[in-house]
Formats: structure tokens, C-alpha cells, sequence
């Protein structure tokens, strides 16, 4: 596994692009959805490259935390994830197959409740369940509500208004942080409609900067529960995580080392799975930007 994540590292890097390396390509479309499995109507951003064509088909990428995607000059801490120009570039040479990307914006408040794998709390006990939601989930938690409005309104949605391949090898989601942790939980809970989850950065200690220190807690053993129960097949689907070494990345490894031995076990080896470290990276768009490529060719090539 070393020898194919130093390939990987090199490989792929070596054909990455930044925000800053293009003049932003293709077209976004933005749509209002209110859909019926959500309470409150979401803005959802969709990138068409500038080739666009409907008598072709392309992929789908589903990203979280749409309102950062594209658009620095609009984002609350002026950085973007760059992923029309990274897309655009990966598809021109050829390295990924022509896709659209569809991004659908956080609510902000709720993006914790909302991102959070709402089954791993069944693991718990009754208090610590209760004291979770009352306190970090404003009373409610919003995961599965969040995946159903994904699946039942925005996907059809998508479907039906552009020129896509519908079927599940060309359906990938894609997020950081609390994004990568909804993105393993949409593969795990929706494997029919998913193929493919890039985990970017996954927040997989799981609560707040406070409860990192123990190096490991009631929430992240939860999850891990949930995900050895859960994950989809490995004939069927590919899984990509990562992690930096700065900022709020830097008290990853230890748990992402632990999601990893999970793996094997499960079926996964170097065809559909891969984990990689990024030395020096730290938890901001501008290092996923830095990358964005890396997921997208394991997941879409």
C-alpha cells in the first residue's frame, strides 16, 4: 500500500492546477431547490464546462459546501475551492471523464447538525445522546434529512434538467472536513445511488477542538461502529480520504489510521480505496483547491 501511495503522491500532483492557474472556465447555473425532504430551501450552484453539450452524457460530482466552490470574491474567508478551473483542466487532458459538478450550499448554523452521521449516535447511550442533540444539534439532528433532500430532490432534479449518466459508477460525492464525513455517510446509506466518496480533510474526531486532546472519543467510536457495519461493497465503489498536517488537519491522522484498519477487513485494497497524507497542508479551501485534482482522478479516471 506505501509504494502505490508514493505513486499517487507523485503522479497525481504533479498535474494539479489552483485557482489562480485559469481563467474560471464553462458556466454556473444556480437553482432554488425546495425540495420535499427539506425544511428550508437550498441554493444549489451546478458547473457546466464551457463544451457542454446535450447530446453527450456526462458524470456527476455532488460537492457540500456549495457556496465555496467557485467564487472567492463571494466566500466568507475569501478563498475558493477552484473546482471549475481543476475539473476543467482534468477533463482537457484527459485524466477524468467529462463530468458537471453540482454543489449545494451549507446552511450555515446547521451545517454541523446537518453534515453529521446521524446513525452513528444509535451506539450511544440515551444521555449522551440527548445532551449531543440538545446542545450541538439545536435539538435535532438533520443528517438523514439532509441525504434524503441529496437523493430525493436535488439528484432527480439534476437528472432531469441536464445531461447526465444517471447510473451509480458515474454518481460521486465529494466534501472536507464535516463535508467528507456526510460524503462516507451518503456512500454507506445510499451505496444504489453513490460510487464513488471523496473524504477530504474528514473531521473524524467528530465534536469540537475540546475533546481532540483525549485523542480518541465517545463520538469517533461511534462512527467507526457505524462504518464497519456499513460500508458498501468494494466491488462496487471507491473511497478516497485524506489529511493535512496544519491547523485543525493536524489532529487527524491518529483517527483516520483507525478508519483505515477498517478497510481490509472490509474488502477494500489499493483498486478502490486509497488514504493519503498531505505534509504541510492545513483545513482551508485554498489547500483543497491544492488537491481537488487528486480525488477526482482516483474517483472518475
Amino acid at each position: 500500500m506505501n509504494r502505490l501511495v508514493a505513486f499517487y503522491a507523485a503522479s497525481l500532483l504533479a498535474g494539479m492546477c489552483t485557482a489562480q492557474d485559469l481563467t474560471s472556465p464553462g458556466k454556473i447555473e444556480r437553482h432554488m431547490i425546495a425540495g420535499t425532504e427539506i425544511r428550508t430551501p437550498r441554493n444549489v450552484d451546478v458547473w457546466l464546462p464551457s463544451d457542454y453539450d446535450t447530446e453527450k452524457r456526462y458524470a456527476v460530482v455532488y460537492m457540500h459546501d456549495g457556496q465555496m466552490l467557485f467564487d472567492s470574491t463571494k466566500t466568507w474567508n475569501k478563498q475558493e475551492w477552484g473546482a471549475d478551473e481543476v475539473t476543467d483542466l482534468l477533463v482537457r487532458e484527459g485524466k477524468i471523464r467529462p463530468c458537471i459538478i453540482v454543489g449545494i450550499w451549507n446552511r450555515d448554523d446547521y451545517r454541523y447538525t446537518e453534515y453529521f452521521p446521524e446513525k452513528a449516535l444509535n451506539s450511544l447511550s440515551k444521555r449522551k445522546r440527548e445532551r449531543l442533540i440538545k446542545k450541538g444539534m439545536k435539538g435535532e439532528p438533520l443528517g438523514d434529512e439532509y441525504l434524503r433532500f441529496v437523493v430525493n430532490d436535488v439528484k432527480p432534479f439534476i437528472d432531469s434538467t441536464y445531461s447526465t449518466l444517471t447510473d451509480r459508477d458515474n454518481t460521486v460525492v465529494l466534501g472536507s472536513s464535516m463535508g467528507g464525513l456526510i460524503s462516507l455517510y451518503a456512500i454507506c446509506e445510499h451505496p444504489d445511488i453513490f460510487g464513488g466518496a471523496g473524504c477530504i480533510s474528514t473531521h473524524l474526531p467528530m465534536g469540537g477542538v475540546n475533546i481532540f486532546k483525549k485523542y480518541d472519543n465517545r463520538l469517533a467510536r461511534a462512527f467507526r461502529n457505524y462504518i464497519a457495519e456499513n460500508l458498501p461493497d468494494p466491488k462496487t465503489h471507491r473511497i478516497y480520504f485524506d489529511y493535512g498536517t496544519r491547523t485543525l488537519d493536524k489532529w487527524y491522522e491518529p483517527y483516520q489510521k483507525k478508519v483505515d484498519r477498517l478497510m481490509i477487513p472490509a474488502g477494500y485494497n489499493e483498486k478502490n480505496w486509497i488514504t493519503l497524507k498531505f505534509e504541510g497542508a492545513d483545513h482551508s479551501e485554498r489547500s483543497w483547491n491544492g488537491r481537488l485534482s487528486v480525488p477526482l482522478i482516483f474517483l472518475l479516471k
